[in-house]
């Protein structure tokens, strides 16, 4: 994982003041990373070596650690919080290393990559007609061509995300807003396609477009959190390509077995 140019192991060690104790500790205990006296007179890390007894102390006269309400925290604030707590522990016994910095920056990798789809259209979902003949496969395919005119593309998903990252160094989280309308699309013409008469023959391949417009219909939603759930946001933006490519292959395969069936 590179953030610009540092890697994960860069962010995780970095001890911008050389005061020993590293920047993301910090941040925790509420000590500045750029001065080695946050309170002048007091070292950082004789402040955090109090606040470290007074909550131990806490602790042990309430039993336990006061719970935390994790109700409504994002995707990115329990991520962060896990990664914090596994550092922090680990480092208490010199254990963070580079193989565990690897471990963690797969473990995030995995997280953007693998957010999972939040509904799944099933066949019990779409009107399914028995009749297979050729009259019922040229309706089905004139309603598809109507829904494609009914939903015209102004501007694409890659245009705005072309706009929101101009270069590598800069965002404009504004952009992300002329999503709206590109999404308003994609589920009109999913509602469309789920309210079609759709011939029992092509019902399988109907259905594999349905969820592929879902998917990125999710992506695009997503995106839109790029400030408020960052590891949301990014997993929509690396998923978006690959469902792309899903959704162009199952509309390939449904237009070669309408093809084929109006060829008979």
């Amino acid at each position: 994982m590179v953030y610009n140019t540092e890697t994960l192991g860069d962010i995780i060690n970095k001890d911008t003041d050389g005061d020993g104790i590293l920047d993301w500790e910090e941040s925790l205990w509420g000590t500045s990373p750029m001065e080695r006296e946050t309170t002048p007179g007091i070292l950082d890390s004789v402040a955090i070596e109090e606040l470290k007894a007074q909550k131990a102390e806490e602790a042990e006269l309430n039993g336990e650690l006061e719970s935390l309400d994790t109700e409504n925290l994002t995707q990115t604030d329990r991520f962060s919080r896990e990664l914090f707590s596994t550092i922090s522990a680990l480092s208490q016994n010199g254990s963070v290393d580079q193989v565990v910095i690897d471990e963690l920056s797969t473990s995030l990798a995995e997280q953007i990559k693998n957010s999972p789809v939040q509904k799944i259209f099933l066949l019990s979902d779409l009107k399914i007609i028995q009749d297979d003949n050729f009259q019922s496969i040229k309706n089905y395919d004139d309603t598809l061509n109507i829904i494609h005119q009914k939903h015209p593309a102004e501007r694409t998903v890659m245009d705005v995300l072309q706009d929101f990252a101009a270069d590598e160094e800069n965002v404009d989280t504004a952009v992300l807003s002329e999503l709206d309308p590109i999404n308003a699309q994609v589920r009109g013409i999913i509602g469309d396609m789920v309210e079609m008469n759709v011939p029992q023959s092509l019902a399988v391949l109907h259905l594999d477009i349905v969820n592929g417009l879902q998917r990125l219909s999710e992506n695009i939603d997503n995106i839109k959190f790029f400030d408020t759930d960052v590891i949301v946001a990014l997993g929509a933006i690396s998923q978006y390509e690959a469902n792309t490519d899903l959704l162009a292959e199952a509309t390939i395969n449904l237009t070669d077995a309408i093809n084929q069936k109006l060829s008979n």
